[in-house]
């Protein structure tokens, strides 16, 4: 007689909420006239959104301790909680950035219901205990963000950017797979916590395994060298897009790659500790070098997105408690500056029908005074400036790096900041220091109509980036309660 296993349906409640709003979502695409869909699309998933984020708080708030629930299919921890907060204020953020771009009425239900759709596979994905569920996880958000990538087919570049995206992405969801079945075939086991108990260190489908898993979740952090699907997917799927996956995919897939190795793969920590440290290089290098080349903004964006991956991996490298509490840090003024920078290269698009480049930014700072402030702001952020988060950041970074005994670790992170800072401060002084009739571009002139959502994103998005340079200890506490729960 088979017994049913019990259902913690507040550990589910978030991704239940976000599902809730895409349904909603996707039946007023059939059910509600063409006028008012957008707005009813657009509030039911924000109200998905909402409501997970404050039952995601509550999961964190009263997820003190680590275990699976659901036939140890989920972990309910703050851990998973802290993650699950950072996908729904990002979803929040993105459904704000979308609401005024200009959509076929064909498809904005649609959007909005793939938008929350990808946001709970991805909080279903930070919660996953075992292989079965975080593949599933994975490819839950992956389908949804592929087909988003694409969904403006009016939109020069998207077809070809969700292409991209689904060939790259799918042989990195390949990889992630196979290496999970060697771990499989080497230990017998599905679950983490049994994975590293089952498990001999040296064993050859082990490292095999071990690899190929490592490789899959680069895949979607966008780290070197596996970043290649990047620049051209950030730059040709609708900004909006681009801005949620800039920021949560990377919480996603760091947040789970770090759970994943030091709860299944302890034993082979000295081999993927230096794995990662090779990534880390290499992220730095590429998604620098190749950013100080760039002319188009968002293509700009996406290789620092390579670059920041190869920060956020030096805690995961780390492997240290401080490390766990420096990547849960990096990652709340990192997703504001990356979804704010990419909101503020959205009120430029609307304003000029083309894509943004060094030259139709120019002046944009005097025109836009509050968009050229806080795309100012979150440019220093990148770079690790003081009085903003990006600095906090980057020295808990450094500090966890330093911890370990790797100060030329630290070496190469501030050499890396020093190098981007070309490119970002380029940005500012397109923004500042160069006027367009001075490039004989047509400046913007008019005023082009109030975005009200647009803007309260750009504020929020601010706030966030200026507030976790001053509320510091707040956000350690919240870094320090999420790394308690993992095995460190």
């Amino acid at each position: 007689m088979s017994t049913r296993p019990s259902v913690d349906w507040f550990a589910l409640a978030p991704v239940l909420a976000m599902l809730g709003g895409s349904a909603i979502a996707l039946l007023s695409a059939v059910l509600v006239p063409t006028r008012p869909r957008k707005p009813v699309a657009a509030g039911a998933v924000f109200v998905g959104f909402a409501v997970a984020l404050v039952l995601a708080i509550v999961l964190f708030d009263r997820s003190p301790g680590s275990e699976t629930v659901i036939a140890d299919a989920l972990f309910r921890d703050r851990w998973a909680g802290i993650g699950q907060v950072l996908v729904a204020a990002c979803g929040l953020l993105a459904v704000l950035v979308s609401y005024g771009e200009r959509w076929r009425e064909d498809y904005v239900g649609e959007y909005y219901a793939l938008l929350a759709a990808a946001a709970a596979g991805m909080a279903f994905f930070v919660e996953a205990s075992n292989l079965m569920t975080i593949f599933l996880g994975l490819e839950w958000f992956s389908i949804a963000l592929y087909i988003l990538c694409a969904i403006d087919i009016d939109l020069v570049g998207s077809l070809e950017a969700g292409l991209k995206y689904l060939v790259v992405g799918s042989v990195g969801s390949a990889t992630l797979l196979f290496g999970m079945a060697f771990v499989y075939g080497a230990t017998g086991q599905l679950e983490l916590s049994a994975i590293s108990y089952a498990s001999e260190s040296g064993d050859a489908f082990m490292v095999l395994g071990l690899a190929m898993v490592l490789v899959g979740l680069a895949f979607k952090a966008s780290a070197a060298p596996f970043h290649m699907w990047t620049p051209d997917a950030y730059q040709g799927s609708p900004t909006p897009v681009t801005a949620f996956m800039s920021a949560a995919t990377k919480v996603a897939a760091l947040l789970v790659a770090y759970r994943i190795l030091v709860t299944a793969f302890p034993s082979e920590e000295e081999l993927w500790s230096w794995a990662l440290v090779a990534i880390v290089c290499a992220s730095l290098a590429l998604g620098n070098i190749a950013a100080l080349a760039q002319r188009n903004v968002k293509r700009l964006l996406a290789y620092s997105s390579v670059s920041n991956a190869g920060f956020m991996l030096i805690p995961v490298a780390v492997a240290t408690d401080l490390g766990a509490q420096a990547l849960v840090f990096y990652l709340i003024p990192y997703s504001a500056m990356s979804i704010g920078a990419f909101a503020v290269v959205a009120a430029r698009e609307r304003e000029l029908g083309a894509p943004v480049t060094f030259s139709n930014l120019a002046g944009f700072g005097w025109e836009r005074p509050l968009y050229g402030v806080a795309m100012w702001t979150f440019m220093l952020g990148f770079i690790g400036f003081p009085l903003t988060g990006g600095f906090v950041a980057k020295f808990y970074v450094f500090a966890a790096a330093y911890d370990r005994g790797w100060w030329w670790m630290v070496v190469i992170g501030v050499v890396a900041s020093m190098v981007s800072a070309a490119y970002y401060l380029a940005v500012v002084r397109a923004m500042f220091m160069r006027d367009s009739v001075e490039l004989q571009l047509a400046p913007a002139g008019g005023s082009p109509p109030r975005d009200l959502a647009l803007g309260t994103a750009v504020v929020a998005c601010l706030a966030v980036t200026v507030v976790s340079f001053f509320a510091v200890r707040p956000l350690i506490d919240v870094a320090e309660k999420a790394a308690a729960a993992l095995p460190l």
